[in-house]
């Protein structure tokens, strides 16, 4: 049987030692291949376009452009963009928070242990469900910006949707949805492509946050 193609990771961090030691355990992993570096944001958006990876570990603060407008470059240039974890020192920065709106796809701590960083990259580049939920909950309750009244996608969602979203919400994959809601998984895929077209969103990540500031998620 022939071993799936191993998912291809840049790092962008402006600190030597942040980017070697990511590199040393994303590594040791036979399904992650570390395919290039960058040590500003500038020169993330240019490895990115050239190396055209599965994932970015974007560091949020870095020389030149930060985190936030590389993500928003790379996503607005690349007709299939890779999926981008901003790293962070602080889990509620509203730098982080603002990436997650600009489309990156979840977020990690810097101090967080290899396995959670190895678990991160491979749920990220299957692109099935949130990463983090409770912590994009904890983000959303501080620095949501609500809407003054719901936007109009809200009353367009069927209730089948409305109830894809909260599971998505609370970081259910597919096929987690579909035992829930007990139909099929391509069901599931079809009202989640449907949630994100309604919301005018890129994925899942994007998708919740809209709910929160919409207020049809209580981020409290």
């Amino acid at each position: 049987m022939t071993r799936p193609a191993p998912v291809r990771v840049v790092l962008a961090d402006d600190e030597r030692m942040v980017r070697t030691a990511l590199r040393a355990i994303l590594s040791a992993e036979p399904d992650l291949e570390v395919v290039g570096e960058a040590a500003t944001g500038a020169e993330a958006v240019s490895v990115v376009r050239d190396l055209r990876p599965d994932v970015v570990l974007m560091d949020v603060r870095m020389p030149e452009i930060d985190g936030i407008r590389a993500t928003e470059q790379i996503l607005a240039t690349l007709d299939e963009p890779p999926r981008i974890v901003v790293v962070t020192t602080f889990e509620n920065d509203s730098y982080v928070y603002d990436a997650l709106r600009a489309g990156a796809a979840g977020f990690l701590l810097k101090r967080a242990d290899a396995d959670a960083l190895v678990q991160a990259v491979r749920l990220v580049a299957r692109s099935d469900s949130l990463l983090f939920p409770a912590a994009v909950r904890t983000l959303a309750t501080e620095h949501a910006r609500a809407h003054p009244a719901p936007p109009a996608w809200v009353a367009k969602l069927t209730g089948r949707e409305r109830e894809v979203l909260r599971h998505m919400a609370d970081g259910q994959t597919n096929a987690e949805i579909a035992r829930r809601m007990e139909v099929g998984p391509a069901t599931v895929k079809s009202h989640v492509a449907a949630v994100l077209a309604k919301t005018g969103t890129r994925d899942r990540t994007q998708a919740v946050i809209a709910a929160y500031e919409a207020g049809f998620l209580n981020a409290g």
